[in-house]
């Protein structure tokens, strides 16, 4: 049966995103660190050094037919649009290769980028969001991306199946906490895994 899964890179203090989020900074301030070892994973599946975080990264792609993520995520803009110019931080061929559903008040048209993916925006309940998703999945299992309070909702609404965290050894500060405001959400779930490397920390969260 296809899955909702949250695969998500947090500092050591539990933060999924620093403070002042915008178009020079999508992480938001201070999440410099936290970053670099984001890119320094993806470089090393890039030039073939297989590891751990490589494999943990490989596992959080595979069997994921559409994407969920806030209007936070899909860019630094907030309120109504001021045009229709931005889409999205990733260039003109973002990696999700599939369906992406952007929750939003603030409507506008769908998005066609090149090698597949395809913007949906949409201001429907989250319940009615993941049937559509789970649609255009066709039987594969898809990912709510973020950002924190995106993932939050659904965690709380007891929607998420597994939750696999990648801890680095980095101190933020500041900024959204991916795992607060879950309230009696967070008994809902167990440590099935734990897997330590010499860049981070893996664990994978399941629901009871």
């Amino acid at each position: 049966m296809p899955k909702l899964r949250v695969h998500n890179t947090i500092s050591f203090d539990g933060f999924a995103a620093g403070p002042r989020q915008r178009e020079d900074a999508p992480f938001g301030d201070g999440f410099d660190g936290v970053q670099q070892r984001m890119l320094a994973t993806m470089a090393d599946r890039v030039k073939g050094r297989p590891n751990a975080d490589v494999d943990f990264l490989e596992r959080s792609e595979r069997n994921i037919g559409a994407t969920i993520m806030g209007r936070n995520m899909f860019g630094p803009q907030r309120g109504p649009w001021e045009d229709e110019s931005w889409t999205g931080w990733w260039g003109p061929e973002p990696p999700f290769h599939h369906d992406v559903f952007v929750l939003t008040r603030h409507l506008r048209p769908a998005v066609r980028m090149e090698g597949g993916t395809t913007f949906h925006f949409t201001d429907e309940p989250i319940e009615k969001v993941l049937e559509l998703a789970f649609a255009a999945a066709d039987g594969q299992d898809v990912r709510v991306a973020g950002g924190p309070s995106t993932v939050q909702q659904y965690m709380r609404a007891g929607l998420v199946d597994e939750v696999h965290l990648t801890v680095v050894p980095v101190m933020v500060g500041a900024g959204e906490r991916l795992l607060d405001n879950l309230g009696e959400a967070a008994h809902s779930y167990q440590v099935a895994e734990l897997v330590g490397t010499p860049a981070s920390v893996h664990a994978q969260l399941t629901r009871v």
